[in-house]
C-alpha cells in the first residue's frame, strides 16, 4: 500500500507498478525431507534418468542453489506455468560468476534420479545459502526499486535520495519498505548492494529479474549481498533458460 505521505505520487507510482512472485524460504531441520520435485533453496534436484549431474569447470559436482517449480507458485505474465527450473553454482568457483549451470525441465517425468551420495557435506562449505529451505509463494506488486535501472521516476524534481532528505526517519523507513526491492522473488524490481550491473552492459539494460535470494537468517552472498538471475523477455516467453545469467554483489 502507498503510504499517506507520498499520495500525490500514486498516479505516477503506479505507472511503475510491477507483478511479482514473493517467496518465504523456510530453513528445514535435518530430519526433514522435501521431495526431489519440490521449490526449494539448496538440497536434492529433480533430475531425470537420462540426465547427467551437472559438474563445474573443474569436473566437481556441481549444487543446487535453487529449485522452483513453477506449478506451484501464482501464475505470472510471461513466466512458466508449469515446468522445473533450476539453478546450480560451483561449490568452489561461483565468486566470480562465471561457473554456474541453469536449466529448464518443461515437463516432470515419474521416473528420476534419486542417489545423490556423491553431494557430500565438504561441497556445501562455501554455499551462500548454509541450510535446505522449503518455499511458499505470494502473488504481489512492487511498485518500484530504488537500486533498479528501470525505475527512474522523481519526486517533485527530486530524485529517491535527495527527496528523503526531508522525510522524517519514520517516512524514510515506510518509503524505503515500498521501494527498496529486497527480498527472495521472483520478478519484480531487483535489488543491489553495488549498483545495477545492467546499468555497465547496455545490451542487458531491458533485461528482467528471474530469480532474486536475498541475505536471510541462513542465507548470505559475501558480507550480506544479493543474487540475481536476469533474463531478456523473449528468452522468457521462449522458456530459453540457457540465455539466463547470474549476478551478486554484498555490502
Amino acid at each position: 500500500m502507498i503510504p499517506s505521505f507520498l499520495a500525490e505520487f500514486k498516479n505516477e507510482l503506479e505507472k511503475f507498478r510491477l507483478e511479482c512472485i514473493k517467496i518465504k524460504a523456510t530453513p528445514i531441520s535435518k530430519d526433514e525431507n522435501l521431495t526431489f520435485t519440490q521449490s526449494k533453496f539448496l538440497g536434492k534436484p529433480y533430475l531425470p534418468i537420462t540426465s547427467e549431474y551437472p559438474k563445474d569447470e573443474l569436473g566437481n559436482p556441481m549444487i543446487l542453489l535453487a529449485q522452483i517449480n513453477f506449478a506451484e507458485m501464482p501464475q505470472l505474465e510471461n513466466y512458466p506455468t508449469e515446468g522445473i527450473l533450476q539453478f546450480f553454482i560451483s561449490p568452489t568457483e561461483w565468486y566470480d560468476m562465471t561457473d554456474y549451470k541453469i536449466l529448464f525441465h518443461s515437463t516432470i517425468e515419474n521416473e528420476y534420479q534419486t542417489d545423490f551420495s556423491f553431494l557430500t557435506e565438504k561441497l556445501y562449505e562455501e554455499s551462500p545459502v548454509y541450510c535446505e529451505h522449503t518455499l511458499a509463494f505470494t502473488k504481489a506488486i512492487d511498485y518500484g526499486g530504488y537500486e533498479d535501472l528501470r525505475f527512474d521516476m522523481n519526486f517533485n524534481g527530486k530524485y529517491y535520495y535527495d527527496f528523503q532528505e526531508d522525510l522524517t526517519d519514520e517516512q524514510k523507513e515506510e518509503m524505503d519498505h515500498l521501494l527498496d526491492g529486497t527480498g527472495h522473488k521472483i520478478g519484480g524490481y531487483a535489488y543491489f548492494t553495488q549498483g545495477d550491473p545492467r546499468d555497465y552492459e547496455k545490451d542487458k539494460d531491458e533485461e528482467i529479474l528471474l530469480l532474486q535470494i536475498d541475505t536471510d537468517d541462513e542465507i548470505m552472498f559475501g558480507d550480506s549481498g544479493v543474487g540475481n538471475l536476469f533474463i531478456s523477455l523473449k528468452s522468457l516467453k521462449e522458456k530459453d533458460f540457457g540465455q539466463a545469467w547470474f549476478n551478486w554483489d554484498c555490502c
